[in-house]
C-alpha cells in the first residue's frame, strides 16, 4: 500500500508525535483536529492506515469498549509498556528491564511476550502520590 503525504496525513501525525505519551480515541483526536480543517472520516481513515503500516499501536481501555491509538515512536520498538489507569500516560519499560521480564516469562511458562502489544496497566508515580495526598487529607 502506497503511503500518500498528504497534508491531513501530516497534521495527524504532528498531532500524534506530540502526544506520544498518550492513548488517545479518535474522536478526542477527532475534535482536536476539527480547526486544522481535517474531516473526521479522514481521521479514522488515515487512523487505519497508519494502523496497517505499524506507526499506531492500538489497544482498548480498561473497563470501557473505547479504541485508542498511541503513535509508536522508534522508541518503542521491542518494548513493553505501561499505562496508567488514572491519568492515561503510557511509558516505555527499559530495553534491559523488557528483556529481563520477557525471559523470565519464556523461561518460567515457555510464552513470548508480544512487545509491541503487551501493556501492563496500574498507576504511575505522580497519580499514586496524589491518591497518597488525598487519602492522609481525609
Amino acid at each position: 500500500m502506497e503511503k500518500y503525504a498528504t497534508h491531513q496525513r501530516e497534521t495527524l501525525l504532528g498531532y500524534l508525535r506530540k502526544h506520544v505519551d498518550e492513548a488517545l480515541s479518535a474522536r478526542q483526536i477527532a475534535d482536536e483536529l476539527r480547526g486544522a480543517g481535517i474531516s473526521q472520516s479522514a481521521v479514522y481513515r488515515n487512523l487505519a492506515a497508519l494502523e496497517a503500516e505499524g506507526c499506531l499501536r492500538r489497544r482498548v481501555v480498561p473497563e470501557s469498549t473505547e479504541i485508542c491509538y498511541q503513535f509508536a515512536d522508534s522508541d518503542c520498538a521491542g518494548k513493553l509498556h505501561l499505562s496508567c489507569t488514572s491519568c492515561g500516560k503510557t511509558f516505555h519499560v527499559d530495553a534491559v528491564v523488557t528483556e529481563q521480564l520477557a525471559s523470565l516469562v519464556a523461561h518460567d511458562k515457555a510464552f513470548t511476550l508480544d512487545r509491541f502489544e503487551t501493556v501492563l496497566y496500574g498507576k504511575c508515580r505522580s497519580c499514586s502520590k496524589a491518591r497518597g495526598k488525598g487519602k492522609a487529607a481525609k
